[in-house]
């Protein structure tokens, strides 16, 4: 097993109290201001084919395809998030972990051994410029590039045109990270975990889509008032 080397930056840590609000999550700034978080945020944008797609399968297959999607995310997330922080395998991958959980952590290891000197795990950020807040994956570099790094699951494999919103998440990490810390990380890497396939890989420029995004802020608060 891989020893990751972590960069102590407790100083710029936060830790923002979580608000459910109409079915939507918000976060509180430390001076007060109620932050959508940025899943809320990028899941204004596509409520349309959402809903399509429930409407499609069905609303009690939507549930069970979206219940189970959801577990098996938080699961490798955890796995993922013990495994950077340098815990004993043994802990974290038991005879508790489903044997599908196992092979996907197996099948990740190349990809995630890229990583290095890892700044943060499961963190809050938040920009009141930006009005946005949430909690980034991971914070450190991949092929010794500083990046914004994102865990992902997914039941068949993604095109790129698809996952669109995936980059826009961690570009908005990245310009949080920046306001607060004053550190760039201008790469974002999405690692998508496929059912019973090989992993995906996807790194690019924060700035390929800050353009739309900013378009998408301002279309969202004009949109929402709280």
């Amino acid at each position: 097993m891989k020893t990751f080397n972590h960069i102590n930056q407790d100083h710029y840590l936060v830790n923002l109290k979580r608000e459910e609000y109409n079915g939507k999550r918000y976060y509180i700034s430390p001076n007060g201001k109620k932050l959508p978080s940025v899943t809320t945020f990028l899941s204004h944008f596509k409520g349309d084919s959402i809903a399509k797609w429930r409407a499609k399968v069905g609303e009690e297959e939507a549930n069970k395809i979206s219940g189970r999607a959801s577990r098996r995310g938080t699961k490798f997330h955890s796995l993922m998030e013990s495994y950077i922080s340098n815990q004993e395998k043994s802990s974290f991958l038991n005879d508790d972990v489903m044997p599908d959980m196992k092979q996907a952590f197996n099948q990740m290891l190349p990809v995630v051994n890229r990583i290095d000197n890892v700044h943060y795990l499961e963190t809050m950020l938040y920009s009141e410029t930006l009005g946005l807040a949430g909690q980034v994956d991971c914070i450190a570099e991949f092929d010794g590039v500083p990046s914004v790094i994102d865990f992902k699951t997914s039941l068949k494999t993604k095109r790129e045109d698809w996952i669109l919103n995936y980059f826009e998440q961690c570009t908005c990490y990245s310009l949080m990270y920046e306001e607060m810390t004053g550190i760039k990380a201008k790469q974002i890497v999405v690692l998508i975990s496929v059912d019973h396939d090989e992993p995906q890989v996807f790194v690019k420029q924060r700035g390929d889509y800050i353009p739309e995004l900013y378009n998408k802020i301002k279309q969202f608060k004009l949109e929402h008032t709280l």
